[in-house]
């Protein structure tokens, strides 16, 4: 099972773009998926760098429904004319972020893609095909992101903070491994995890994904005490994380001195090969 970062927050790469979003190019199972584009195009340069062929992408995956993982879907339908994208119907909503008391600035999907006849809309449980789900039905509480009180779905005139029934996750089974991606976690990365054992009654034996612990209004970490949590809930699942995005630099590090090498920072350019031997690199001109 390899995964290729086209594009996250950094690189370790000077001949690579970056930006706040996340796209990752899977390949798994006997399919190649495309999961997130990132906020612009950038992943679809980044990705030619790299020597990933995105027309040969099978199947693409918008894990929730915010700009930074979704602005390339467009450049993406534009230069791969078949590969469907499997969405949450509720993605296309009115999400916005209260970036200062009173001023919310719209960060969803580009609304004219609706229309597009590529889009399949998932349920909380969607086969992609053999070794390969979606699921999305999460309903634990355990350290929500503190940082989900300044998000908004508007309802006619009013913001209402969002619930992210948009946000899905994907489950990969290939061999001894068992891969569980998550664009945000916006529902909590406890949670996420749990609801993947409660699905399959098995944990996963790797995880990536943003962990969304870091507060864009106040820019502040999490507390010690919710870091502590977190790191101790993680390391009883046994897997091993690859953490990026919206975990915050600080909350990384501070998972890292509690975690030690059960976690890992995937940063754009980054390349992942699973199976019996793990290796991490980046494949880049530095």
């Amino acid at each position: 099972m390899k995964i290729t970062t086209l594009v996250e927050n950094t690189t370790k790469c000077n001949n690579l773009g970056y930006e706040h979003g996340l796209s990752l190019f899977i390949e798994a199972a006997g399919r190649t998926i495309l999961f997130d584009t990132g906020a612009s195009d950038v992943f679809a340069r980044n990705a030619e760098i790299l020597g990933v062929d995105l027309t040969s992408v099978d199947a693409a995956v918008l894990s929730h429904g915010h700009y930074d993982h979704s602005g390339g879907l467009k450049a993406f339908f534009a230069m791969n004319k078949h590969a469907p994208l499997y969405v949450r119907k509720d993605a296309f909503g009115p999400y916005y972020s209260e970036r200062n008391p009173g001023e919310y600035h719209y960060i969803g999907v580009d609304q004219s893609l609706i229309t597009s006849n590529r889009l399949i809309f998932t349920s909380a449980y969607t086969p992609i095909s053999g070794g390969i789900t979606l699921f999305s039905k999460v309903e634990g509480t355990d350290s929500i992101p503190s940082g989900n009180k300044s998000l908004y779905r508007k309802e006619e005139e009013t913001y209402k903070v969002d619930n992210f029934t948009h946000e899905q996750y994907l489950a990969i089974m290939e061999g001894d491994v068992r891969l569980l991606v998550s664009g945000c976690s916006h529902r909590g990365i406890l949670n996420i995890v749990e609801a993947y054992h409660e699905h399959w009654g098995l944990y996963p034996t790797h995880v990536i994904g943003g962990f969304h612990l870091y507060n864009h209004r106040t820019g502040e970490p999490e507390a010690p005490q919710v870091l502590e949590h977190i790191a101790k809930k993680l390391l009883e699942s046994k897997a091993v994380y690859y953490t990026c995005h919206c975990t915050g630099e600080e909350n990384f590090l501070a998972l890292e001195r509690l975690m030690g090498d059960r976690i890992h920072y995937l940063a754009g350019g980054d390349i992942l090969q699973l199976g019996k031997e793990d290796r991490h690199e980046s494949e880049c001109n530095q």
